[in-house]
């Protein structure tokens, strides 16, 4: 089982997937790259809020999302900016109650709201998530 504050090594997709051990992440990484015809990209992010390694998703120079993992779990960064604020906004009331409460509490900081969403199941969350990141790429 990898580290995942191990700086010295750069785990594969498929070893932060066995580090979650959760089925739902491999698919959530199938379905971005599938819709969006993108790559992965593993980093290691130094900074005391999300230290370790996380796999981000981006097209055409744009952050899709960043996917932090946890064990059993994983969570999904979208940020959410002024331009897709309306579009957003637009669709909450569509969305589960953790979601419209997630958007709600999180504060808009420089013209954005950073939504740190946990994913642990294939329910309404994760097509949510994924109306989210189809927002944030168009």
């Amino acid at each position: 089982m990898i580290n995942i504050k191990n700086r010295e090594y750069c785990p594969t997709l498929e070893e932060i997937g066995e580090y979650i051990n959760n089925p739902v992440f491999m698919q959530f990484c199938s379905d971005i790259k599938t819709k969006y015809n993108c790559k992965e990209k593993i980093e290691f992010s130094s900074c005391s809020w999300e230290f370790g390694w996380n796999v981000k998703f981006k097209k055409a120079g744009k952050n899709l999302c960043t996917i932090y993992p946890r064990e059993s779990f994983f969570t999904v960064l979208v940020v959410i900016g002024q331009k897709e604020k309306e579009a957003v906004e637009s669709i909450l009331s569509e969305c589960t109650p953790v979601l419209r409460d997630i958007y709600m509490q999180t504060k808009t900081r420089n013209g954005q709201k950073w939504l740190m969403i946990d994913l642990e199941d294939k329910e309404k969350m994760y097509l949510d998530v994924l109306r989210l990141i189809d927002i944030r790429r168009k």
